[in-house]
């Protein structure tokens, strides 16, 4: 089921790229992030039977979806196989690069005009979209949601800050959350219909990861709350005794 060769693991499905383990990564205090506790992937819209039952084998409990509300009516999940996996739709609406939307990237007329754009949105993603990843962390906290799966339509952005902002609450160093995010350039299969739908220039930085947006996300946090601590406790809801919880339940 494994990709064990190397962080992140990875969990290789026909029909859905860029599912992984977030486990495995290293904390402070020599702890380790638990593996089979929390995983993030892109669209799960196209599960074969195969796919399924290698998702059963994790023992997923929760999925959370992170899509907007077109992009769940276009592609709705395949977990009808999966019983007992309950879904909870926390939507971010795509400000770029969801599918069928090149109506809103087609003004982005060169690659800078796109990151200018990326970095747009992940401002909003950690200083507007913050209730949604609030909820994200209510449901990490309830021991009978997990083993947990989030996603949105790549797996790449949505999901990755989101995933950010997790192992960073766990006290993961930033080196080992930027391998993780960057890991998407080599584990998700892309978007075939983005890419023929821009200029190539575009469509190259729409459908990459860019660590440089993490960073633009945190210093935005670091702008508006003073510290990463105080946006988590005030936004997002972990105040230390929920943070420490939180710890307790996703590291060994």
């Amino acid at each position: 089921m494994y990709d064990a060769t190397e962080l992140p693991r990875s969990i290789v499905l026909e029909g859905a790229s860029n599912v992984r383990d977030l486990g495995g990564w290293p904390a402070a205090g020599g702890a380790h992030v638990r593996f089979g506790a929390v995983f993030r992937s892109a669209s799960l819209g196209r599960l074969t039977a195969a796919d399924a039952h290698r998702l059963e084998q994790t023992g997923l409990r929760t999925v959370v979806d992170l899509r907007g509300e077109i992009e769940q009516e276009r592609a709705p999940s395949q977990l009808d196989a999966l019983p007992g996996v309950a879904v909870h739709f926390l939507p971010i609406e795509p400000s770029l690069g969801g599918p069928r939307r090149t109506d809103t990237v087609a003004r982005a007329a060169t690659a800078e005009d796109a990151l200018a754009m990326m970095r747009r949105a992940y401002k909003s993603y950690a200083l507007d979209w913050w209730p949604r990843y609030a909820a994200l962390f209510d449901l990490l906290l309830q021991a009978e949601r997990r083993p947990l799966l989030f996603h949105c339509t790549a797996g790449k952005d949505r999901t990755g800050f989101g995933a950010a902002l997790v192992l960073a609450a766990l006290g993961v160093g930033h080196d080992a959350i930027l391998e993780d995010y960057m890991a998407t350039d080599r584990l998700w299969q892309g978007d075939a219909a983005i890419r023929a739908a821009l200029p190539p220039a575009v469509a190259d930085v729409l459908l990459a990861v860019h660590g440089e947006l993490l960073d633009v996300a945190f210093a935005a946090i670091r702008d508006a709350y003073g510290s990463l601590d105080a946006y988590l406790e005030q936004r997002i809801g972990l105040d230390p005794a929920r943070r420490e919880r939180l710890r307790e339940a996703l590291l060994t």
